[in-house]
């Protein structure tokens, strides 16, 4: 990654929909090519910042807030650099740009992680270094002699002190550095620290704007109902009884079904359960059964080579001792607690979106090519999201807004209700995985073998879908014989990103099957693992930090066993260590030891939310986590049938976070997957059953083995 931060003139300023006064305004352009070429090809800012007359400072970001902290977390890296004063920052959501933000796509942990870190310090201690200079020409001293504290620049030898508001214009007129210095990790006054959040007072006061906060001028309420079957389409209605429900203004179809729209939400609903709709379900009519049937057919044909080391057929040919398993895994639904919506004005020469999106410019090529207006002549105001874990980087429910909008001459906004919400989502892929391998005389691994089949959800028609075998051709272990395959599966169930992706069911499978090969080793699983992760240093680290903290290998209370897994994902590295019971039949998880290193922590409060919850997330999906398909269509339609943790199951976390300086690691993702292999392996040791299978049923530990 390269940066260009450049100033910005007072058009430039204008165009960020800013008030009166310009300060000192810089444009950072974040770059996979040299600096050159983003030079050449004209400079489009990533993000801006700006010191106003007033001291303030501001920092407009492209990236979308789901709860995960970066409305906090980025400006607090420009800031510390800066040596800005804390209480008057402020972030602006830009809105959607074809390029002048770069990637707006916020997904994959990767808001802090790839490239953000360098760059928005270095805008941070260019702006400090202008200031600077403004205050060296005033008072006319060397800007050695100065330094800078909590938004002002100081003269120590005189006594003289002014803030940035005061030098803010003075300093639009310095040159930009070519090479800002930046802080040593030991200079840090924000970074590593728990500072106050900067949407915590607007959440809390209920001044944050969610999209079903959305109020605009005129605007409608509208629900669309959808074919209850994937592949399937309308082939006729009757609206009689939806248009005699009092509120309801018109029915309309759409692309993706029939929407209701009328003065207010709850009209809408009940109208659109009035609907009589006539479907053409086509020709999808499996059920789970009939998947998992057709996954087993394709793994039985083989799979393409999606890794190969050494030659694991030899090797397991001559091992003495060695092991085969199957697991699987469900399609899980992302259930977020806000459901799917949006709002859009469509007229003749502009489109108008307000939209909890993880995608914006992907919203606004959506509604460019349903309104055919070009994307300049489409606005997207990003709201916050009410949880998004992948779901909201789609744009079906745009979809369904723009169309109603174009439909009905007026702004509209569309609410899925939450059994449209959960049968109409981008599920995280169903898998099922065969896995092989032997250990030698003194219990080391020699050999593992995997054929995944899935189906893919990266795009393109290759060989290898990368999602679909992440965190297991990618498996930190150093074996001498490994061999990964993967299958696959062409289904018309939707899929999609789900929070931590391909690791969220392979790093069960892998983890669990580590685990076995461990016990046929006679090898204790902390140990085996720290003999695999030797060329692995801050792997094996975190690994004895879990084992360490959570007393593995100590005496437990009767009745009570440890787990242990890991996963090396997204820059950061994450162990696990699960303590748990059976109470009545059924599991009990008391304790849950979480290691982590992430490298440079940009604010320890936000990580330590963000793993804790992912262990949240994880055991939801370990105990509860199912989609099943029947003939076609889900069975699952609300809270229910797709459970969620309960605050009573919750167990005590630990989170333990290594000191690292090195480059930032995500935070949102890579402790979800290790807690499921976790408690199967604990489960393993207090019952001698093993887990081949999510989600975990009671029935699963008392059928004969």
């Amino acid at each position: 990654m390269t940066s260009v931060i450049m100033k910005l003139d007072r058009r430039d300023f204008l165009k960020l929909g800013a008030v009166a006064g310009t300060g000192l305004l810089l444009g950072v352009r974040v770059s996979r090519h040299s600096v050159a070429a983003a030079e050449v090809a004209g400079f489009q800012p990533n993000v801006f910042l700006r010191v106003d007359p007033g001291g303030d400072v501001t920092i407009w970001l492209a990236k979308s807030d789901m709860g995960q902290g970066v409305h906090t977390a980025l400006p607090m890296i420009v800031a510390d650099e800066l040596d800005a004063d804390w209480t008057r920052v402020h972030v602006m959501q830009a809105d959607a740009h074809p390029d002048k933000y770069g990637r707006m796509m916020t997904v994959g942990s990767s808001s802090v992680r790839n490239g953000a870190w360098t760059p928005l310090r270095r805008a941070g201690a260019s702006a400090r270094e202008m200031l600077v200079a403004a205050a060296a020409a005033r008072w006319n001293v060397s800007a050695s002699e100065l330094s800078t504290e909590n938004g002002r620049v100081i003269h120590k030898s005189s006594g003289r002190t002014a803030g940035y508001g005061e030098l803010a214009d003075a300093a639009a007129t310095m040159p930009v550095p070519a090479n800002p210095r930046l802080k040593e990790p030991s200079q840090f006054k924000l970074i590593g620290t728990r500072a106050p959040l900067l949407d915590t007072n607007d959440k809390v006061s209920g001044k944050a704007v969610y999209g079903i906060d959305v109020r605009v001028p005129g605007m409608l309420f509208a629900t669309v109902v959808h074919p209850p079957v994937f592949g399937g389409k309308v082939a006729s209605f009757d609206a009689t009884k939806a248009r005699a429900v009092p509120g309801v203004k018109r029915v309309v179809e759409v692309s993706q079904g029939v929407a209701v729209v009328a003065d207010h939400t709850w009209a809408a609903f009940k109208g659109a359960r009035a609907l009589d709709i006539t479907w053409d379900n086509g020709a999808f009519a499996m059920s789970s059964a009939d998947i998992f049937a057709e996954f087993a057919r394709l793994a039985d044909a083989g799979g393409a080579e999606a890794r190969n080391d050494g030659d694991v057929a030899a090797a397991l040919a001559s091992a003495t001792r060695h092991l085969r398993a199957t697991y699987e895994a469900p399609y899980l639904a992302h259930a977020t607690m806000e459901p799917m919506n949006c709002t859009a004005h469509a007229q003749a020469d502009r489109c108008e979106v307000w939209a909890p999106t993880q995608n914006p410019q992907g919203v606004q090529q959506a509604a460019a090519r349903l309104t055919g207006l070009s994307t300049d002549r489409v606005s997207v105001h990003t709201t916050y999201l009410g949880c998004g874990w992948g779901r909201r980087s789609t744009t079906d429910f745009v979809q369904d807004a723009v169309e109603t909008s174009m439909k009905v001459g007026a702004p509209v906004q569309v609410l899925w209700t939450r059994e449209e919400d959960m049968r109409h989502d981008f599920y995280r892929p169903a898998a099922h995985a065969r896995l092989e391998g032997c250990v030698d005389a003194n219990g080391r691994i020699v050999a593992l073998g995997a054929r995944v089949v899935a189906q893919g959800i990266a795009g393109g028609r290759g060989p290898i879908d990368g999602p679909a075998v992440g965190g297991i051709a990618d498996m930190p272990y150093t074996i001498p014989n490994v061999r990964v395959e993967y299958a696959r599966a062409e289904l018309p169930v939707p899929v999609g990103y789900w929070r931590s992706v391909g690791p969220s069911q392979n790093t069960f499978m892998l983890e669990s099957f580590i685990d076995e090969l461990a016990h046929l080793g006679g090898r204790d699983p902390v140990e085996l693992r720290r003999e695999l992760l030797t060329e692995n240093p801050r792997l094996k680290h975190v690994v004895e930090k879990a084992a360490d903290l959570s007393g593995w290998g100590k005496p437990l209370p009767a009745g009570r066993a440890r787990g242990i897994a890991l996963l090396q994902d997204r820059g950061a590295r994450v162990a696990e260590v699960a303590e748990v019971s059976l109470e009545n039949g059924k599991v009990r998880v008391h304790r849950v030891t979480c290691a982590v290193d992430a490298g440079q922590i940009i604010h320890p409060g936000i990580a330590e939310a963000q793993f804790s919850g992912s262990v949240v997330a994880g055991l939801t999906a370990a105990f509860y986590g199912e989609i099943t398909i029947d003939r076609g269509r889900v069975a699952q339609a609300n809270f229910d049938a797709y459970r969620m943790l309960r605050m009573p199951e919750m167990p005590d976390v630990t989170v333990y976070i290594v000191d690292s300086h090195e480059e930032p690691g995500g935070v949102g993702e890579p402790a979800v997957p290790p807690i499921a292999p976790a408690v199967a392996n604990a489960l393993f040791q207090l019952t001698g059953k093993r887990i081949h299978r999510l989600p975990i049923r009671p029935e699963m530990l008392t059928a004969e083995r």
